[in-house]
């Protein structure tokens, strides 16, 4: 995932659905620091919710 990329999805998720920043970093750590399994990550230990997962992903898709 590109630099820009990876930028823009942190801000999203902490503006926009509210991910703390413990949290990212939690995921980050058990996702092995891929970006891509990041979201499944953050959902499957409840830091966020299926629907905010669904909006993460169509905001993937537009980027």
């Amino acid at each position: 995932m590109k630099s820009n990329v990876r930028d823009d999805l942190m801000s999203f998720l902490r503006d926009e659905l509210s991910v703390s920043e413990a949290a990212i970093a939690l995921a980050l750590k058990k996702g092995e620091q891929e970006l891509n399994f990041l979201p499944m990550v953050l959902w499957q230990y409840g830091f966020i919710t299926l629907p905010q997962l669904n909006r993460v992903f169509d905001w993937l898709e537009m980027v």
